[in-house]
């Protein structure tokens, strides 16, 4: 090559290099951590500018450059490094472990702290197990994730049925035990998408809890929603599609076994007329159960530059459910936008809003024949085989053939209408403004409002239900709005070894609920259903109610950090609401806790083996305000009265004013230990804890009758319960290998509760039976016990006929076969004194163990959930036990007859007459394997082909197996009878199973795209 050939190319690579340098061009690299895995989600920036990109789930990432730029790769966790760009195609970066930055940041009331901080018993649940598996509401998400947090449906698997959620086992009996969910700052908000949370923290001691003081006893959940962060805009897809079925089914008798049951039973009741077998062999349960499916699809946005941020999502999800004629659909958006105005001035905004539309079946009835007999799910198990679905005529059959006359199940399914509408809308703004370095002011005000309509039409083809009343149409409208305003000042100070951070602020909430209720009978036709109103003969009295409630609060909290050994906390809060009297509005809710760092004192900092040592103690008094407004005034119901033959409206006085009524308080002491081992790859959290509520708000039921109050439920502060127990939380990171890895997380709690104090001391009875059961104590209150025992008589085997045997006898009357009862007060007869405690609802412990793995872009996670002890009240067999009813094959099988004396079961058509007893309590432990799932994330080479920064399919199975003695259909049970859903049943009406909508398997397909 000669010199002229040599400038020509050295002068074409100076230019290319100069052009190269100027234009940029495309780097590309993997970013990982000091043992080689992958770090994903790791931003890299070029400095001072708003240019950048973050790592996909292999850590590997794309970007344009220049020679001279500075790249800055960053991750929570890990140090920031650096790096000039000189030319190089390609970048590999390994990130450190950072000891200050290393540590969790969780979310408290009204700010955040790093975990290694924190005094109080505090669960926090990562956003990856709350979209572990697709559910309907994130509480549902909960189940199993956080020690003594007990999570379960209202009913069972139906669509769109409200979540209870209890922490620390129940604190109130009147009163609401539901903990307080604040959502981005807004108190008592709805929950978001499960998809859309960042994180959630529950708060569960005082110390944690009081910063929300009157409404801090039944713990407190915060929720944290996406963001969106500084870098190229990120388009994320999810969908999922499950199939449903019912987890369990009874086996019922047949069309002929069902005849021969029904001529035993008259045998045995000396009834001489057979029964008449129908011309039909009907499997109700076949009829009213479906394969179901539920979809969930969601798209979101998210992005931003150095001054401002934005995230939004939309979601579309519904439910067919597993019984005909019930379904759920709701479309939910979000959005967050974080503005960094100035050097000082943030300014932010979050939106949420959602439509749900709910068509229920009819479950959990009170059972009350005037209203058609019971739901479908009792219906179905109670009516004959032997009877079609539709007469010759084509018109439904109806009535029974044994028993009460009651509706078809087929017809009740699929012709009443039960339709509810729900809107929800929730608007959070804020400013945050630096006063100085250190000193911080944060202003917030939100509005959020909920409107539900629920219609109810039962149509005369519904013969029993509404047939001589030519249909029935109810419209319930409820409307519930809500102001929030929150301002606060937020002081950090580092002086020496000393952490100071001081706040202090002032908080206002109005509530304004609303209520409209209409009812009328006698429709023309019923193809309006409840939307003709207008065209019924018979329009029944409407009602219409609004009630207020304000409170305002004044908050503090002190907390401080000496040489990062040595922690203390302190809180004060003083809440004022207008639901009390006059003289108890006001009320201070302290609390103060102590931390002690073990593992940084000099004798324990080097250890190899003890990573993490920490000693928690706190103490502190919550409250609960969760009774309706006015309940202190004294008041007057409107009433119709009769006088010279014509009706007119008038008032009676309903309750006296209550001058002292307050809050319920919460006494809590909690000790806890944290603890990590081998650098962390063992840690442990233990708490123990001691809550005392006292005051409790109950019904005072020793105002005398004459004093002509109609109300039946004046309250006043009276009664205690203590509630007591462990809670372990344990992770452990088993193996950590380049391609392989697997984790366990475990938890468990033990609670016991008990009631110390009541109305004059004396036993409350309480009856959680359906209607037509003619029984009104099935579970009781007692100083000394736990809350919600069941109460009937002790069942003592089968009467062989002679003489019982010692310290038994039948009810009146009895004969061989019949079932014998424990004679408590030894009076030679059975009575109503014989009812005694006969179990315990209440579980001993509940627990959740997960798994785990991965192995190179495969994951498998195992997640299984359960509860030991707790008895269940089988309702459901006690009516298919009575004889006017279909009945189960085993205790067709194994009844008494009088060539089958060795067995424990009664004969068929025995006196018991639907007895509450001891012998329908079941064990209702259980062991569920709540998910598994199995995903798979397409390499990022094969996904960027693609045009995608992510790829992920995955399927899942829940709840697919079951381990229970349990013979009902699920141990997952929560019938409240004809006392209905309120405050006190929720809290004491537990373990009593009857008509529940079943609980599902399913199995899901779930789809993740990136971009």
């Amino acid at each position: 090559m000669n010199l002229k050939t040599k400038l020509t190319l050295i002068m074409m690579l100076l230019v290319n290099i100069s052009l190269f340098a100027q234009d940029g061009y495309n780097l590309t690299g993997t970013v990982t951590d000091e043992t080689n895995m992958p770090v994903p989600g790791a931003n890299v920036v070029i400095q001072n500018t708003t240019t950048g990109t973050s790592t996909d789930f292999d850590g590997n990432y794309s970007i344009t450059v220049k020679n001279g730029d500075v790249l800055e790769f960053s991750y929570i966790g890990y140090a920031k490094k650096s790096v000039t760009i000189n030319g190089q195609q390609t970048l590999d970066v390994v990130l450190a472990e950072d000891a200050s930055q290393l540590e969790e940041v969780v979310v408290v009331g009204y700010g955040s702290q790093k975990k290694s901080d924190i005094t109080g018993s505090v669960s926090s649940v990562k956003s990856e197990e709350l979209n572990a598996y697709p559910v309907l509401n994130a509480e549902q998400a909960l189940q199993g994730r956080a020690a003594g947090v007990v999570v379960q449906s209202n009913n069972g698997g139906e669509p769109g049925a409200p979540i209870s959620i209890k922490i620390r086992g129940n604190t109130s009996i009147n009163a609401s035990s539901s903990p307080l969910v604040v959502v981005d700052g807004f108190v008592g908000a709805s929950m978001p998408q499960a998809n859309d949370i960042q994180s959630m923290e529950v708060l569960k001691d005082a110390s944690a809890t009081a910063i929300y003081g009157s409404r801090g006893s039944n713990g407190v959940i915060l929720v944290t929603t996406k963001k969106g962060r500084s870098g190229k805009l990120s388009i994320e897809a999810n969908t999922t599609y499950a199939i449903q079925n019912i987890s369990n089914r009874l086996d019922l008798l047949n069309a002929s076994e069902f005849a021969d049951y029904q001529n035993q039973i008259r045998t045995n009741n000396g009834v001489a007329t057979p029964y008449t077998q129908g011309p039909a062999d009907t499997d109700w349960q076949d009829l009213i159960y479906r394969s179901g499916s539920t979809s969930n699809n969601q798209v979101s946005f998210s992005g931003g530059s150095e001054k401002i941020n934005f995230y939004a999502s939309a979601n579309y999800f519904k439910q067919e459910g597993i019984i005909i004629g019930s379904d759920f659909e709701r479309l939910t958006f979000l959005s967050n936008v974080d503005a960094q105005v100035t050097d000082k001035l943030k300014l932010g905004m979050n939106l949420f809003g959602s439509r749900g539309i709910k068509n229920g079946s009819a479950t959990q009835s009170d059972g009350s024949v005037s209203a058609g007999g019971d739901d479908v799910i009792t219906l179905a198990l109670r009516y004959a085989p032997d009877q079609p679905v539709y007469n010759a005529d084509g018109t439904y059959t109806f009535g029974n053939t044994v028993g009460d006359p009651v509706d078809n199940p087929f017809a009740v399914a699929t012709e009443r209408i039960d339709e509810t509408k729900t809107d929800n809308f929730r608007a959070n703004l804020y400013a945050n403004y630096e006063i100085i370095e250190g000193l911080s002011f944060k202003s917030t005000f939100g509005l959020s409002t909920e409107n539900q309509t629920r219609g109810i039409y039962l149509p005369s083809l519904l013969t029993q239900t509404a047939g001589g009343e030519s249909g029935r149409a109810i419209v319930n409208t409820d409307r519930e709005t809500s102001v929030l305003s929150e301002n606060y000042l937020t002081y950090n100070k580092e002086f020496g070894k000393s952490n100071l951070t001081l706040l202090g602020g002032y908080s206002y909430q109005k509530t304004v609920s609303e209520n409209f209720f209409s009812e009328a009978t006698g429709f023309i036709s019923d193809g309006f259903s409840y939307y003709g109103l207008g065209s019924a003969t018979n329009i029944l009295q409407p009602d219409s109610s609004i009630s207020e409630v304000e409170i305002q609060s004044q908050f503090g909290r002190f907390n401080y950090d000496y040489d990062d050994k040595y922690l203390l906390t302190a809180t004060l809060r003083r809440d004022g609401a207008s639901n009390f009297s006059a003289n108890e509005k006001y009320a201070l809710f302290p609390s103060a806790a102590l931390g002690w760092k073990v593992s940084n004192e000099n004798f324990l900092k080097d250890s190899k083996a003890i990573s993490n040592l920490k000693f928690r103690a706190s103490y502190g008094v919550t409250g609960n305000p969760s009774i309706g407004a006015y309940e202190s005034l004294s008041r007057l119901e409107t009433l119709y009265a009769s006088s010279n033959g014509q009706t007119v409206s008038a008032v009676t006085p309903e309750q006296p004013e209550n001058p002292n009524l307050k809050w319920e308080s919460s006494y809590q002491t909690n000790f806890g230990i944290d603890l990590g081992l081998v650098n962390n790859r063992i840690s442990m959290s233990l708490d123990y804890y001691n809550i005392d509520t006292k005051d409790l708000i109950l019904t005072d039921n020793s105002i005398t009758e004459y004093l002509g109050f109609s109300g039946d439920d004046i309250l006043a502060n009276v009664g205690e319960i203590n509630n007591r127990g462990l809670e372990i939380a344990l992770s452990t990171k088993n193996i950590l290998k380049e391609d392989f890895r697997w984790t366990t997380d475990f938890n468990i709690a033990f609670n016991k509760n008990e009631v110390v104090s009541l109305v004059n001391d004396a036993d409350l009875f309480f009856d959680a039976t359906p209607s037509y059961f003619s029984h009104d104590r099935s579970y009781i209150l007692r100083v000394g016990e736990e809350v919600g025992l069941f109460w009937g008589y002790e069942y003592a085997g089968v009467y062989q006929g002679g003489t019982a045997p010692d310290g038994t006898q039948t009810l009146s009357g009895g004969v061989a076969g019949d079932p014998l009862f424990v004679d408590v007060d030894g009076s030679g007869d059975i009575t109503e004194a014989d009812r005694t405690t006969i179990g315990n609802p209440n579980p001993d412990f509940t627990w959740g163990f997960t798994n785990n793995f991965t192995y190179r872009n495969l994951d498998l996670s195992i997640f299984f959930q359960g509860s030991q002890g707790g008895d269940i009240f089988n309702l459901t067999n006690v009516q298919l036990t009575n004889g006017d009813a279909n009945t189960t094959r085993a205790y067709y099988n194994s009844a008494w007859t009088p060539t089958n004396t060795d067995t424990n079961t009664p004969r068929v058509g025995n006196n018991s007459n639907r007895e509450i007893s001891s012998r329908f309590v079941e064990d209702g432990s259980y062991v569920r394997l709540k998910n598994i799932s199995l995903g798979y994330t397409v390499p990022s080479e094969v996904s960027e082909k693609l045009g995608l920064d992510n790829l992920r399919v995955s399927l899942s199975g829940q709840n697919l197996l079951t381990f229970t003695d349990y013979s009902g259909l699920d141990p997952e049970v929560s019938y409240y009878g004809s006392g209905g859903n309120n405050n006190t049943s929720a809290n004491t009406a537990q373990g009593f199973d009857f008509g529940n909508y079943p609980t599902v398997k399913t199995v899901t397909m779930s789809l993740n795209l990136k971009f």
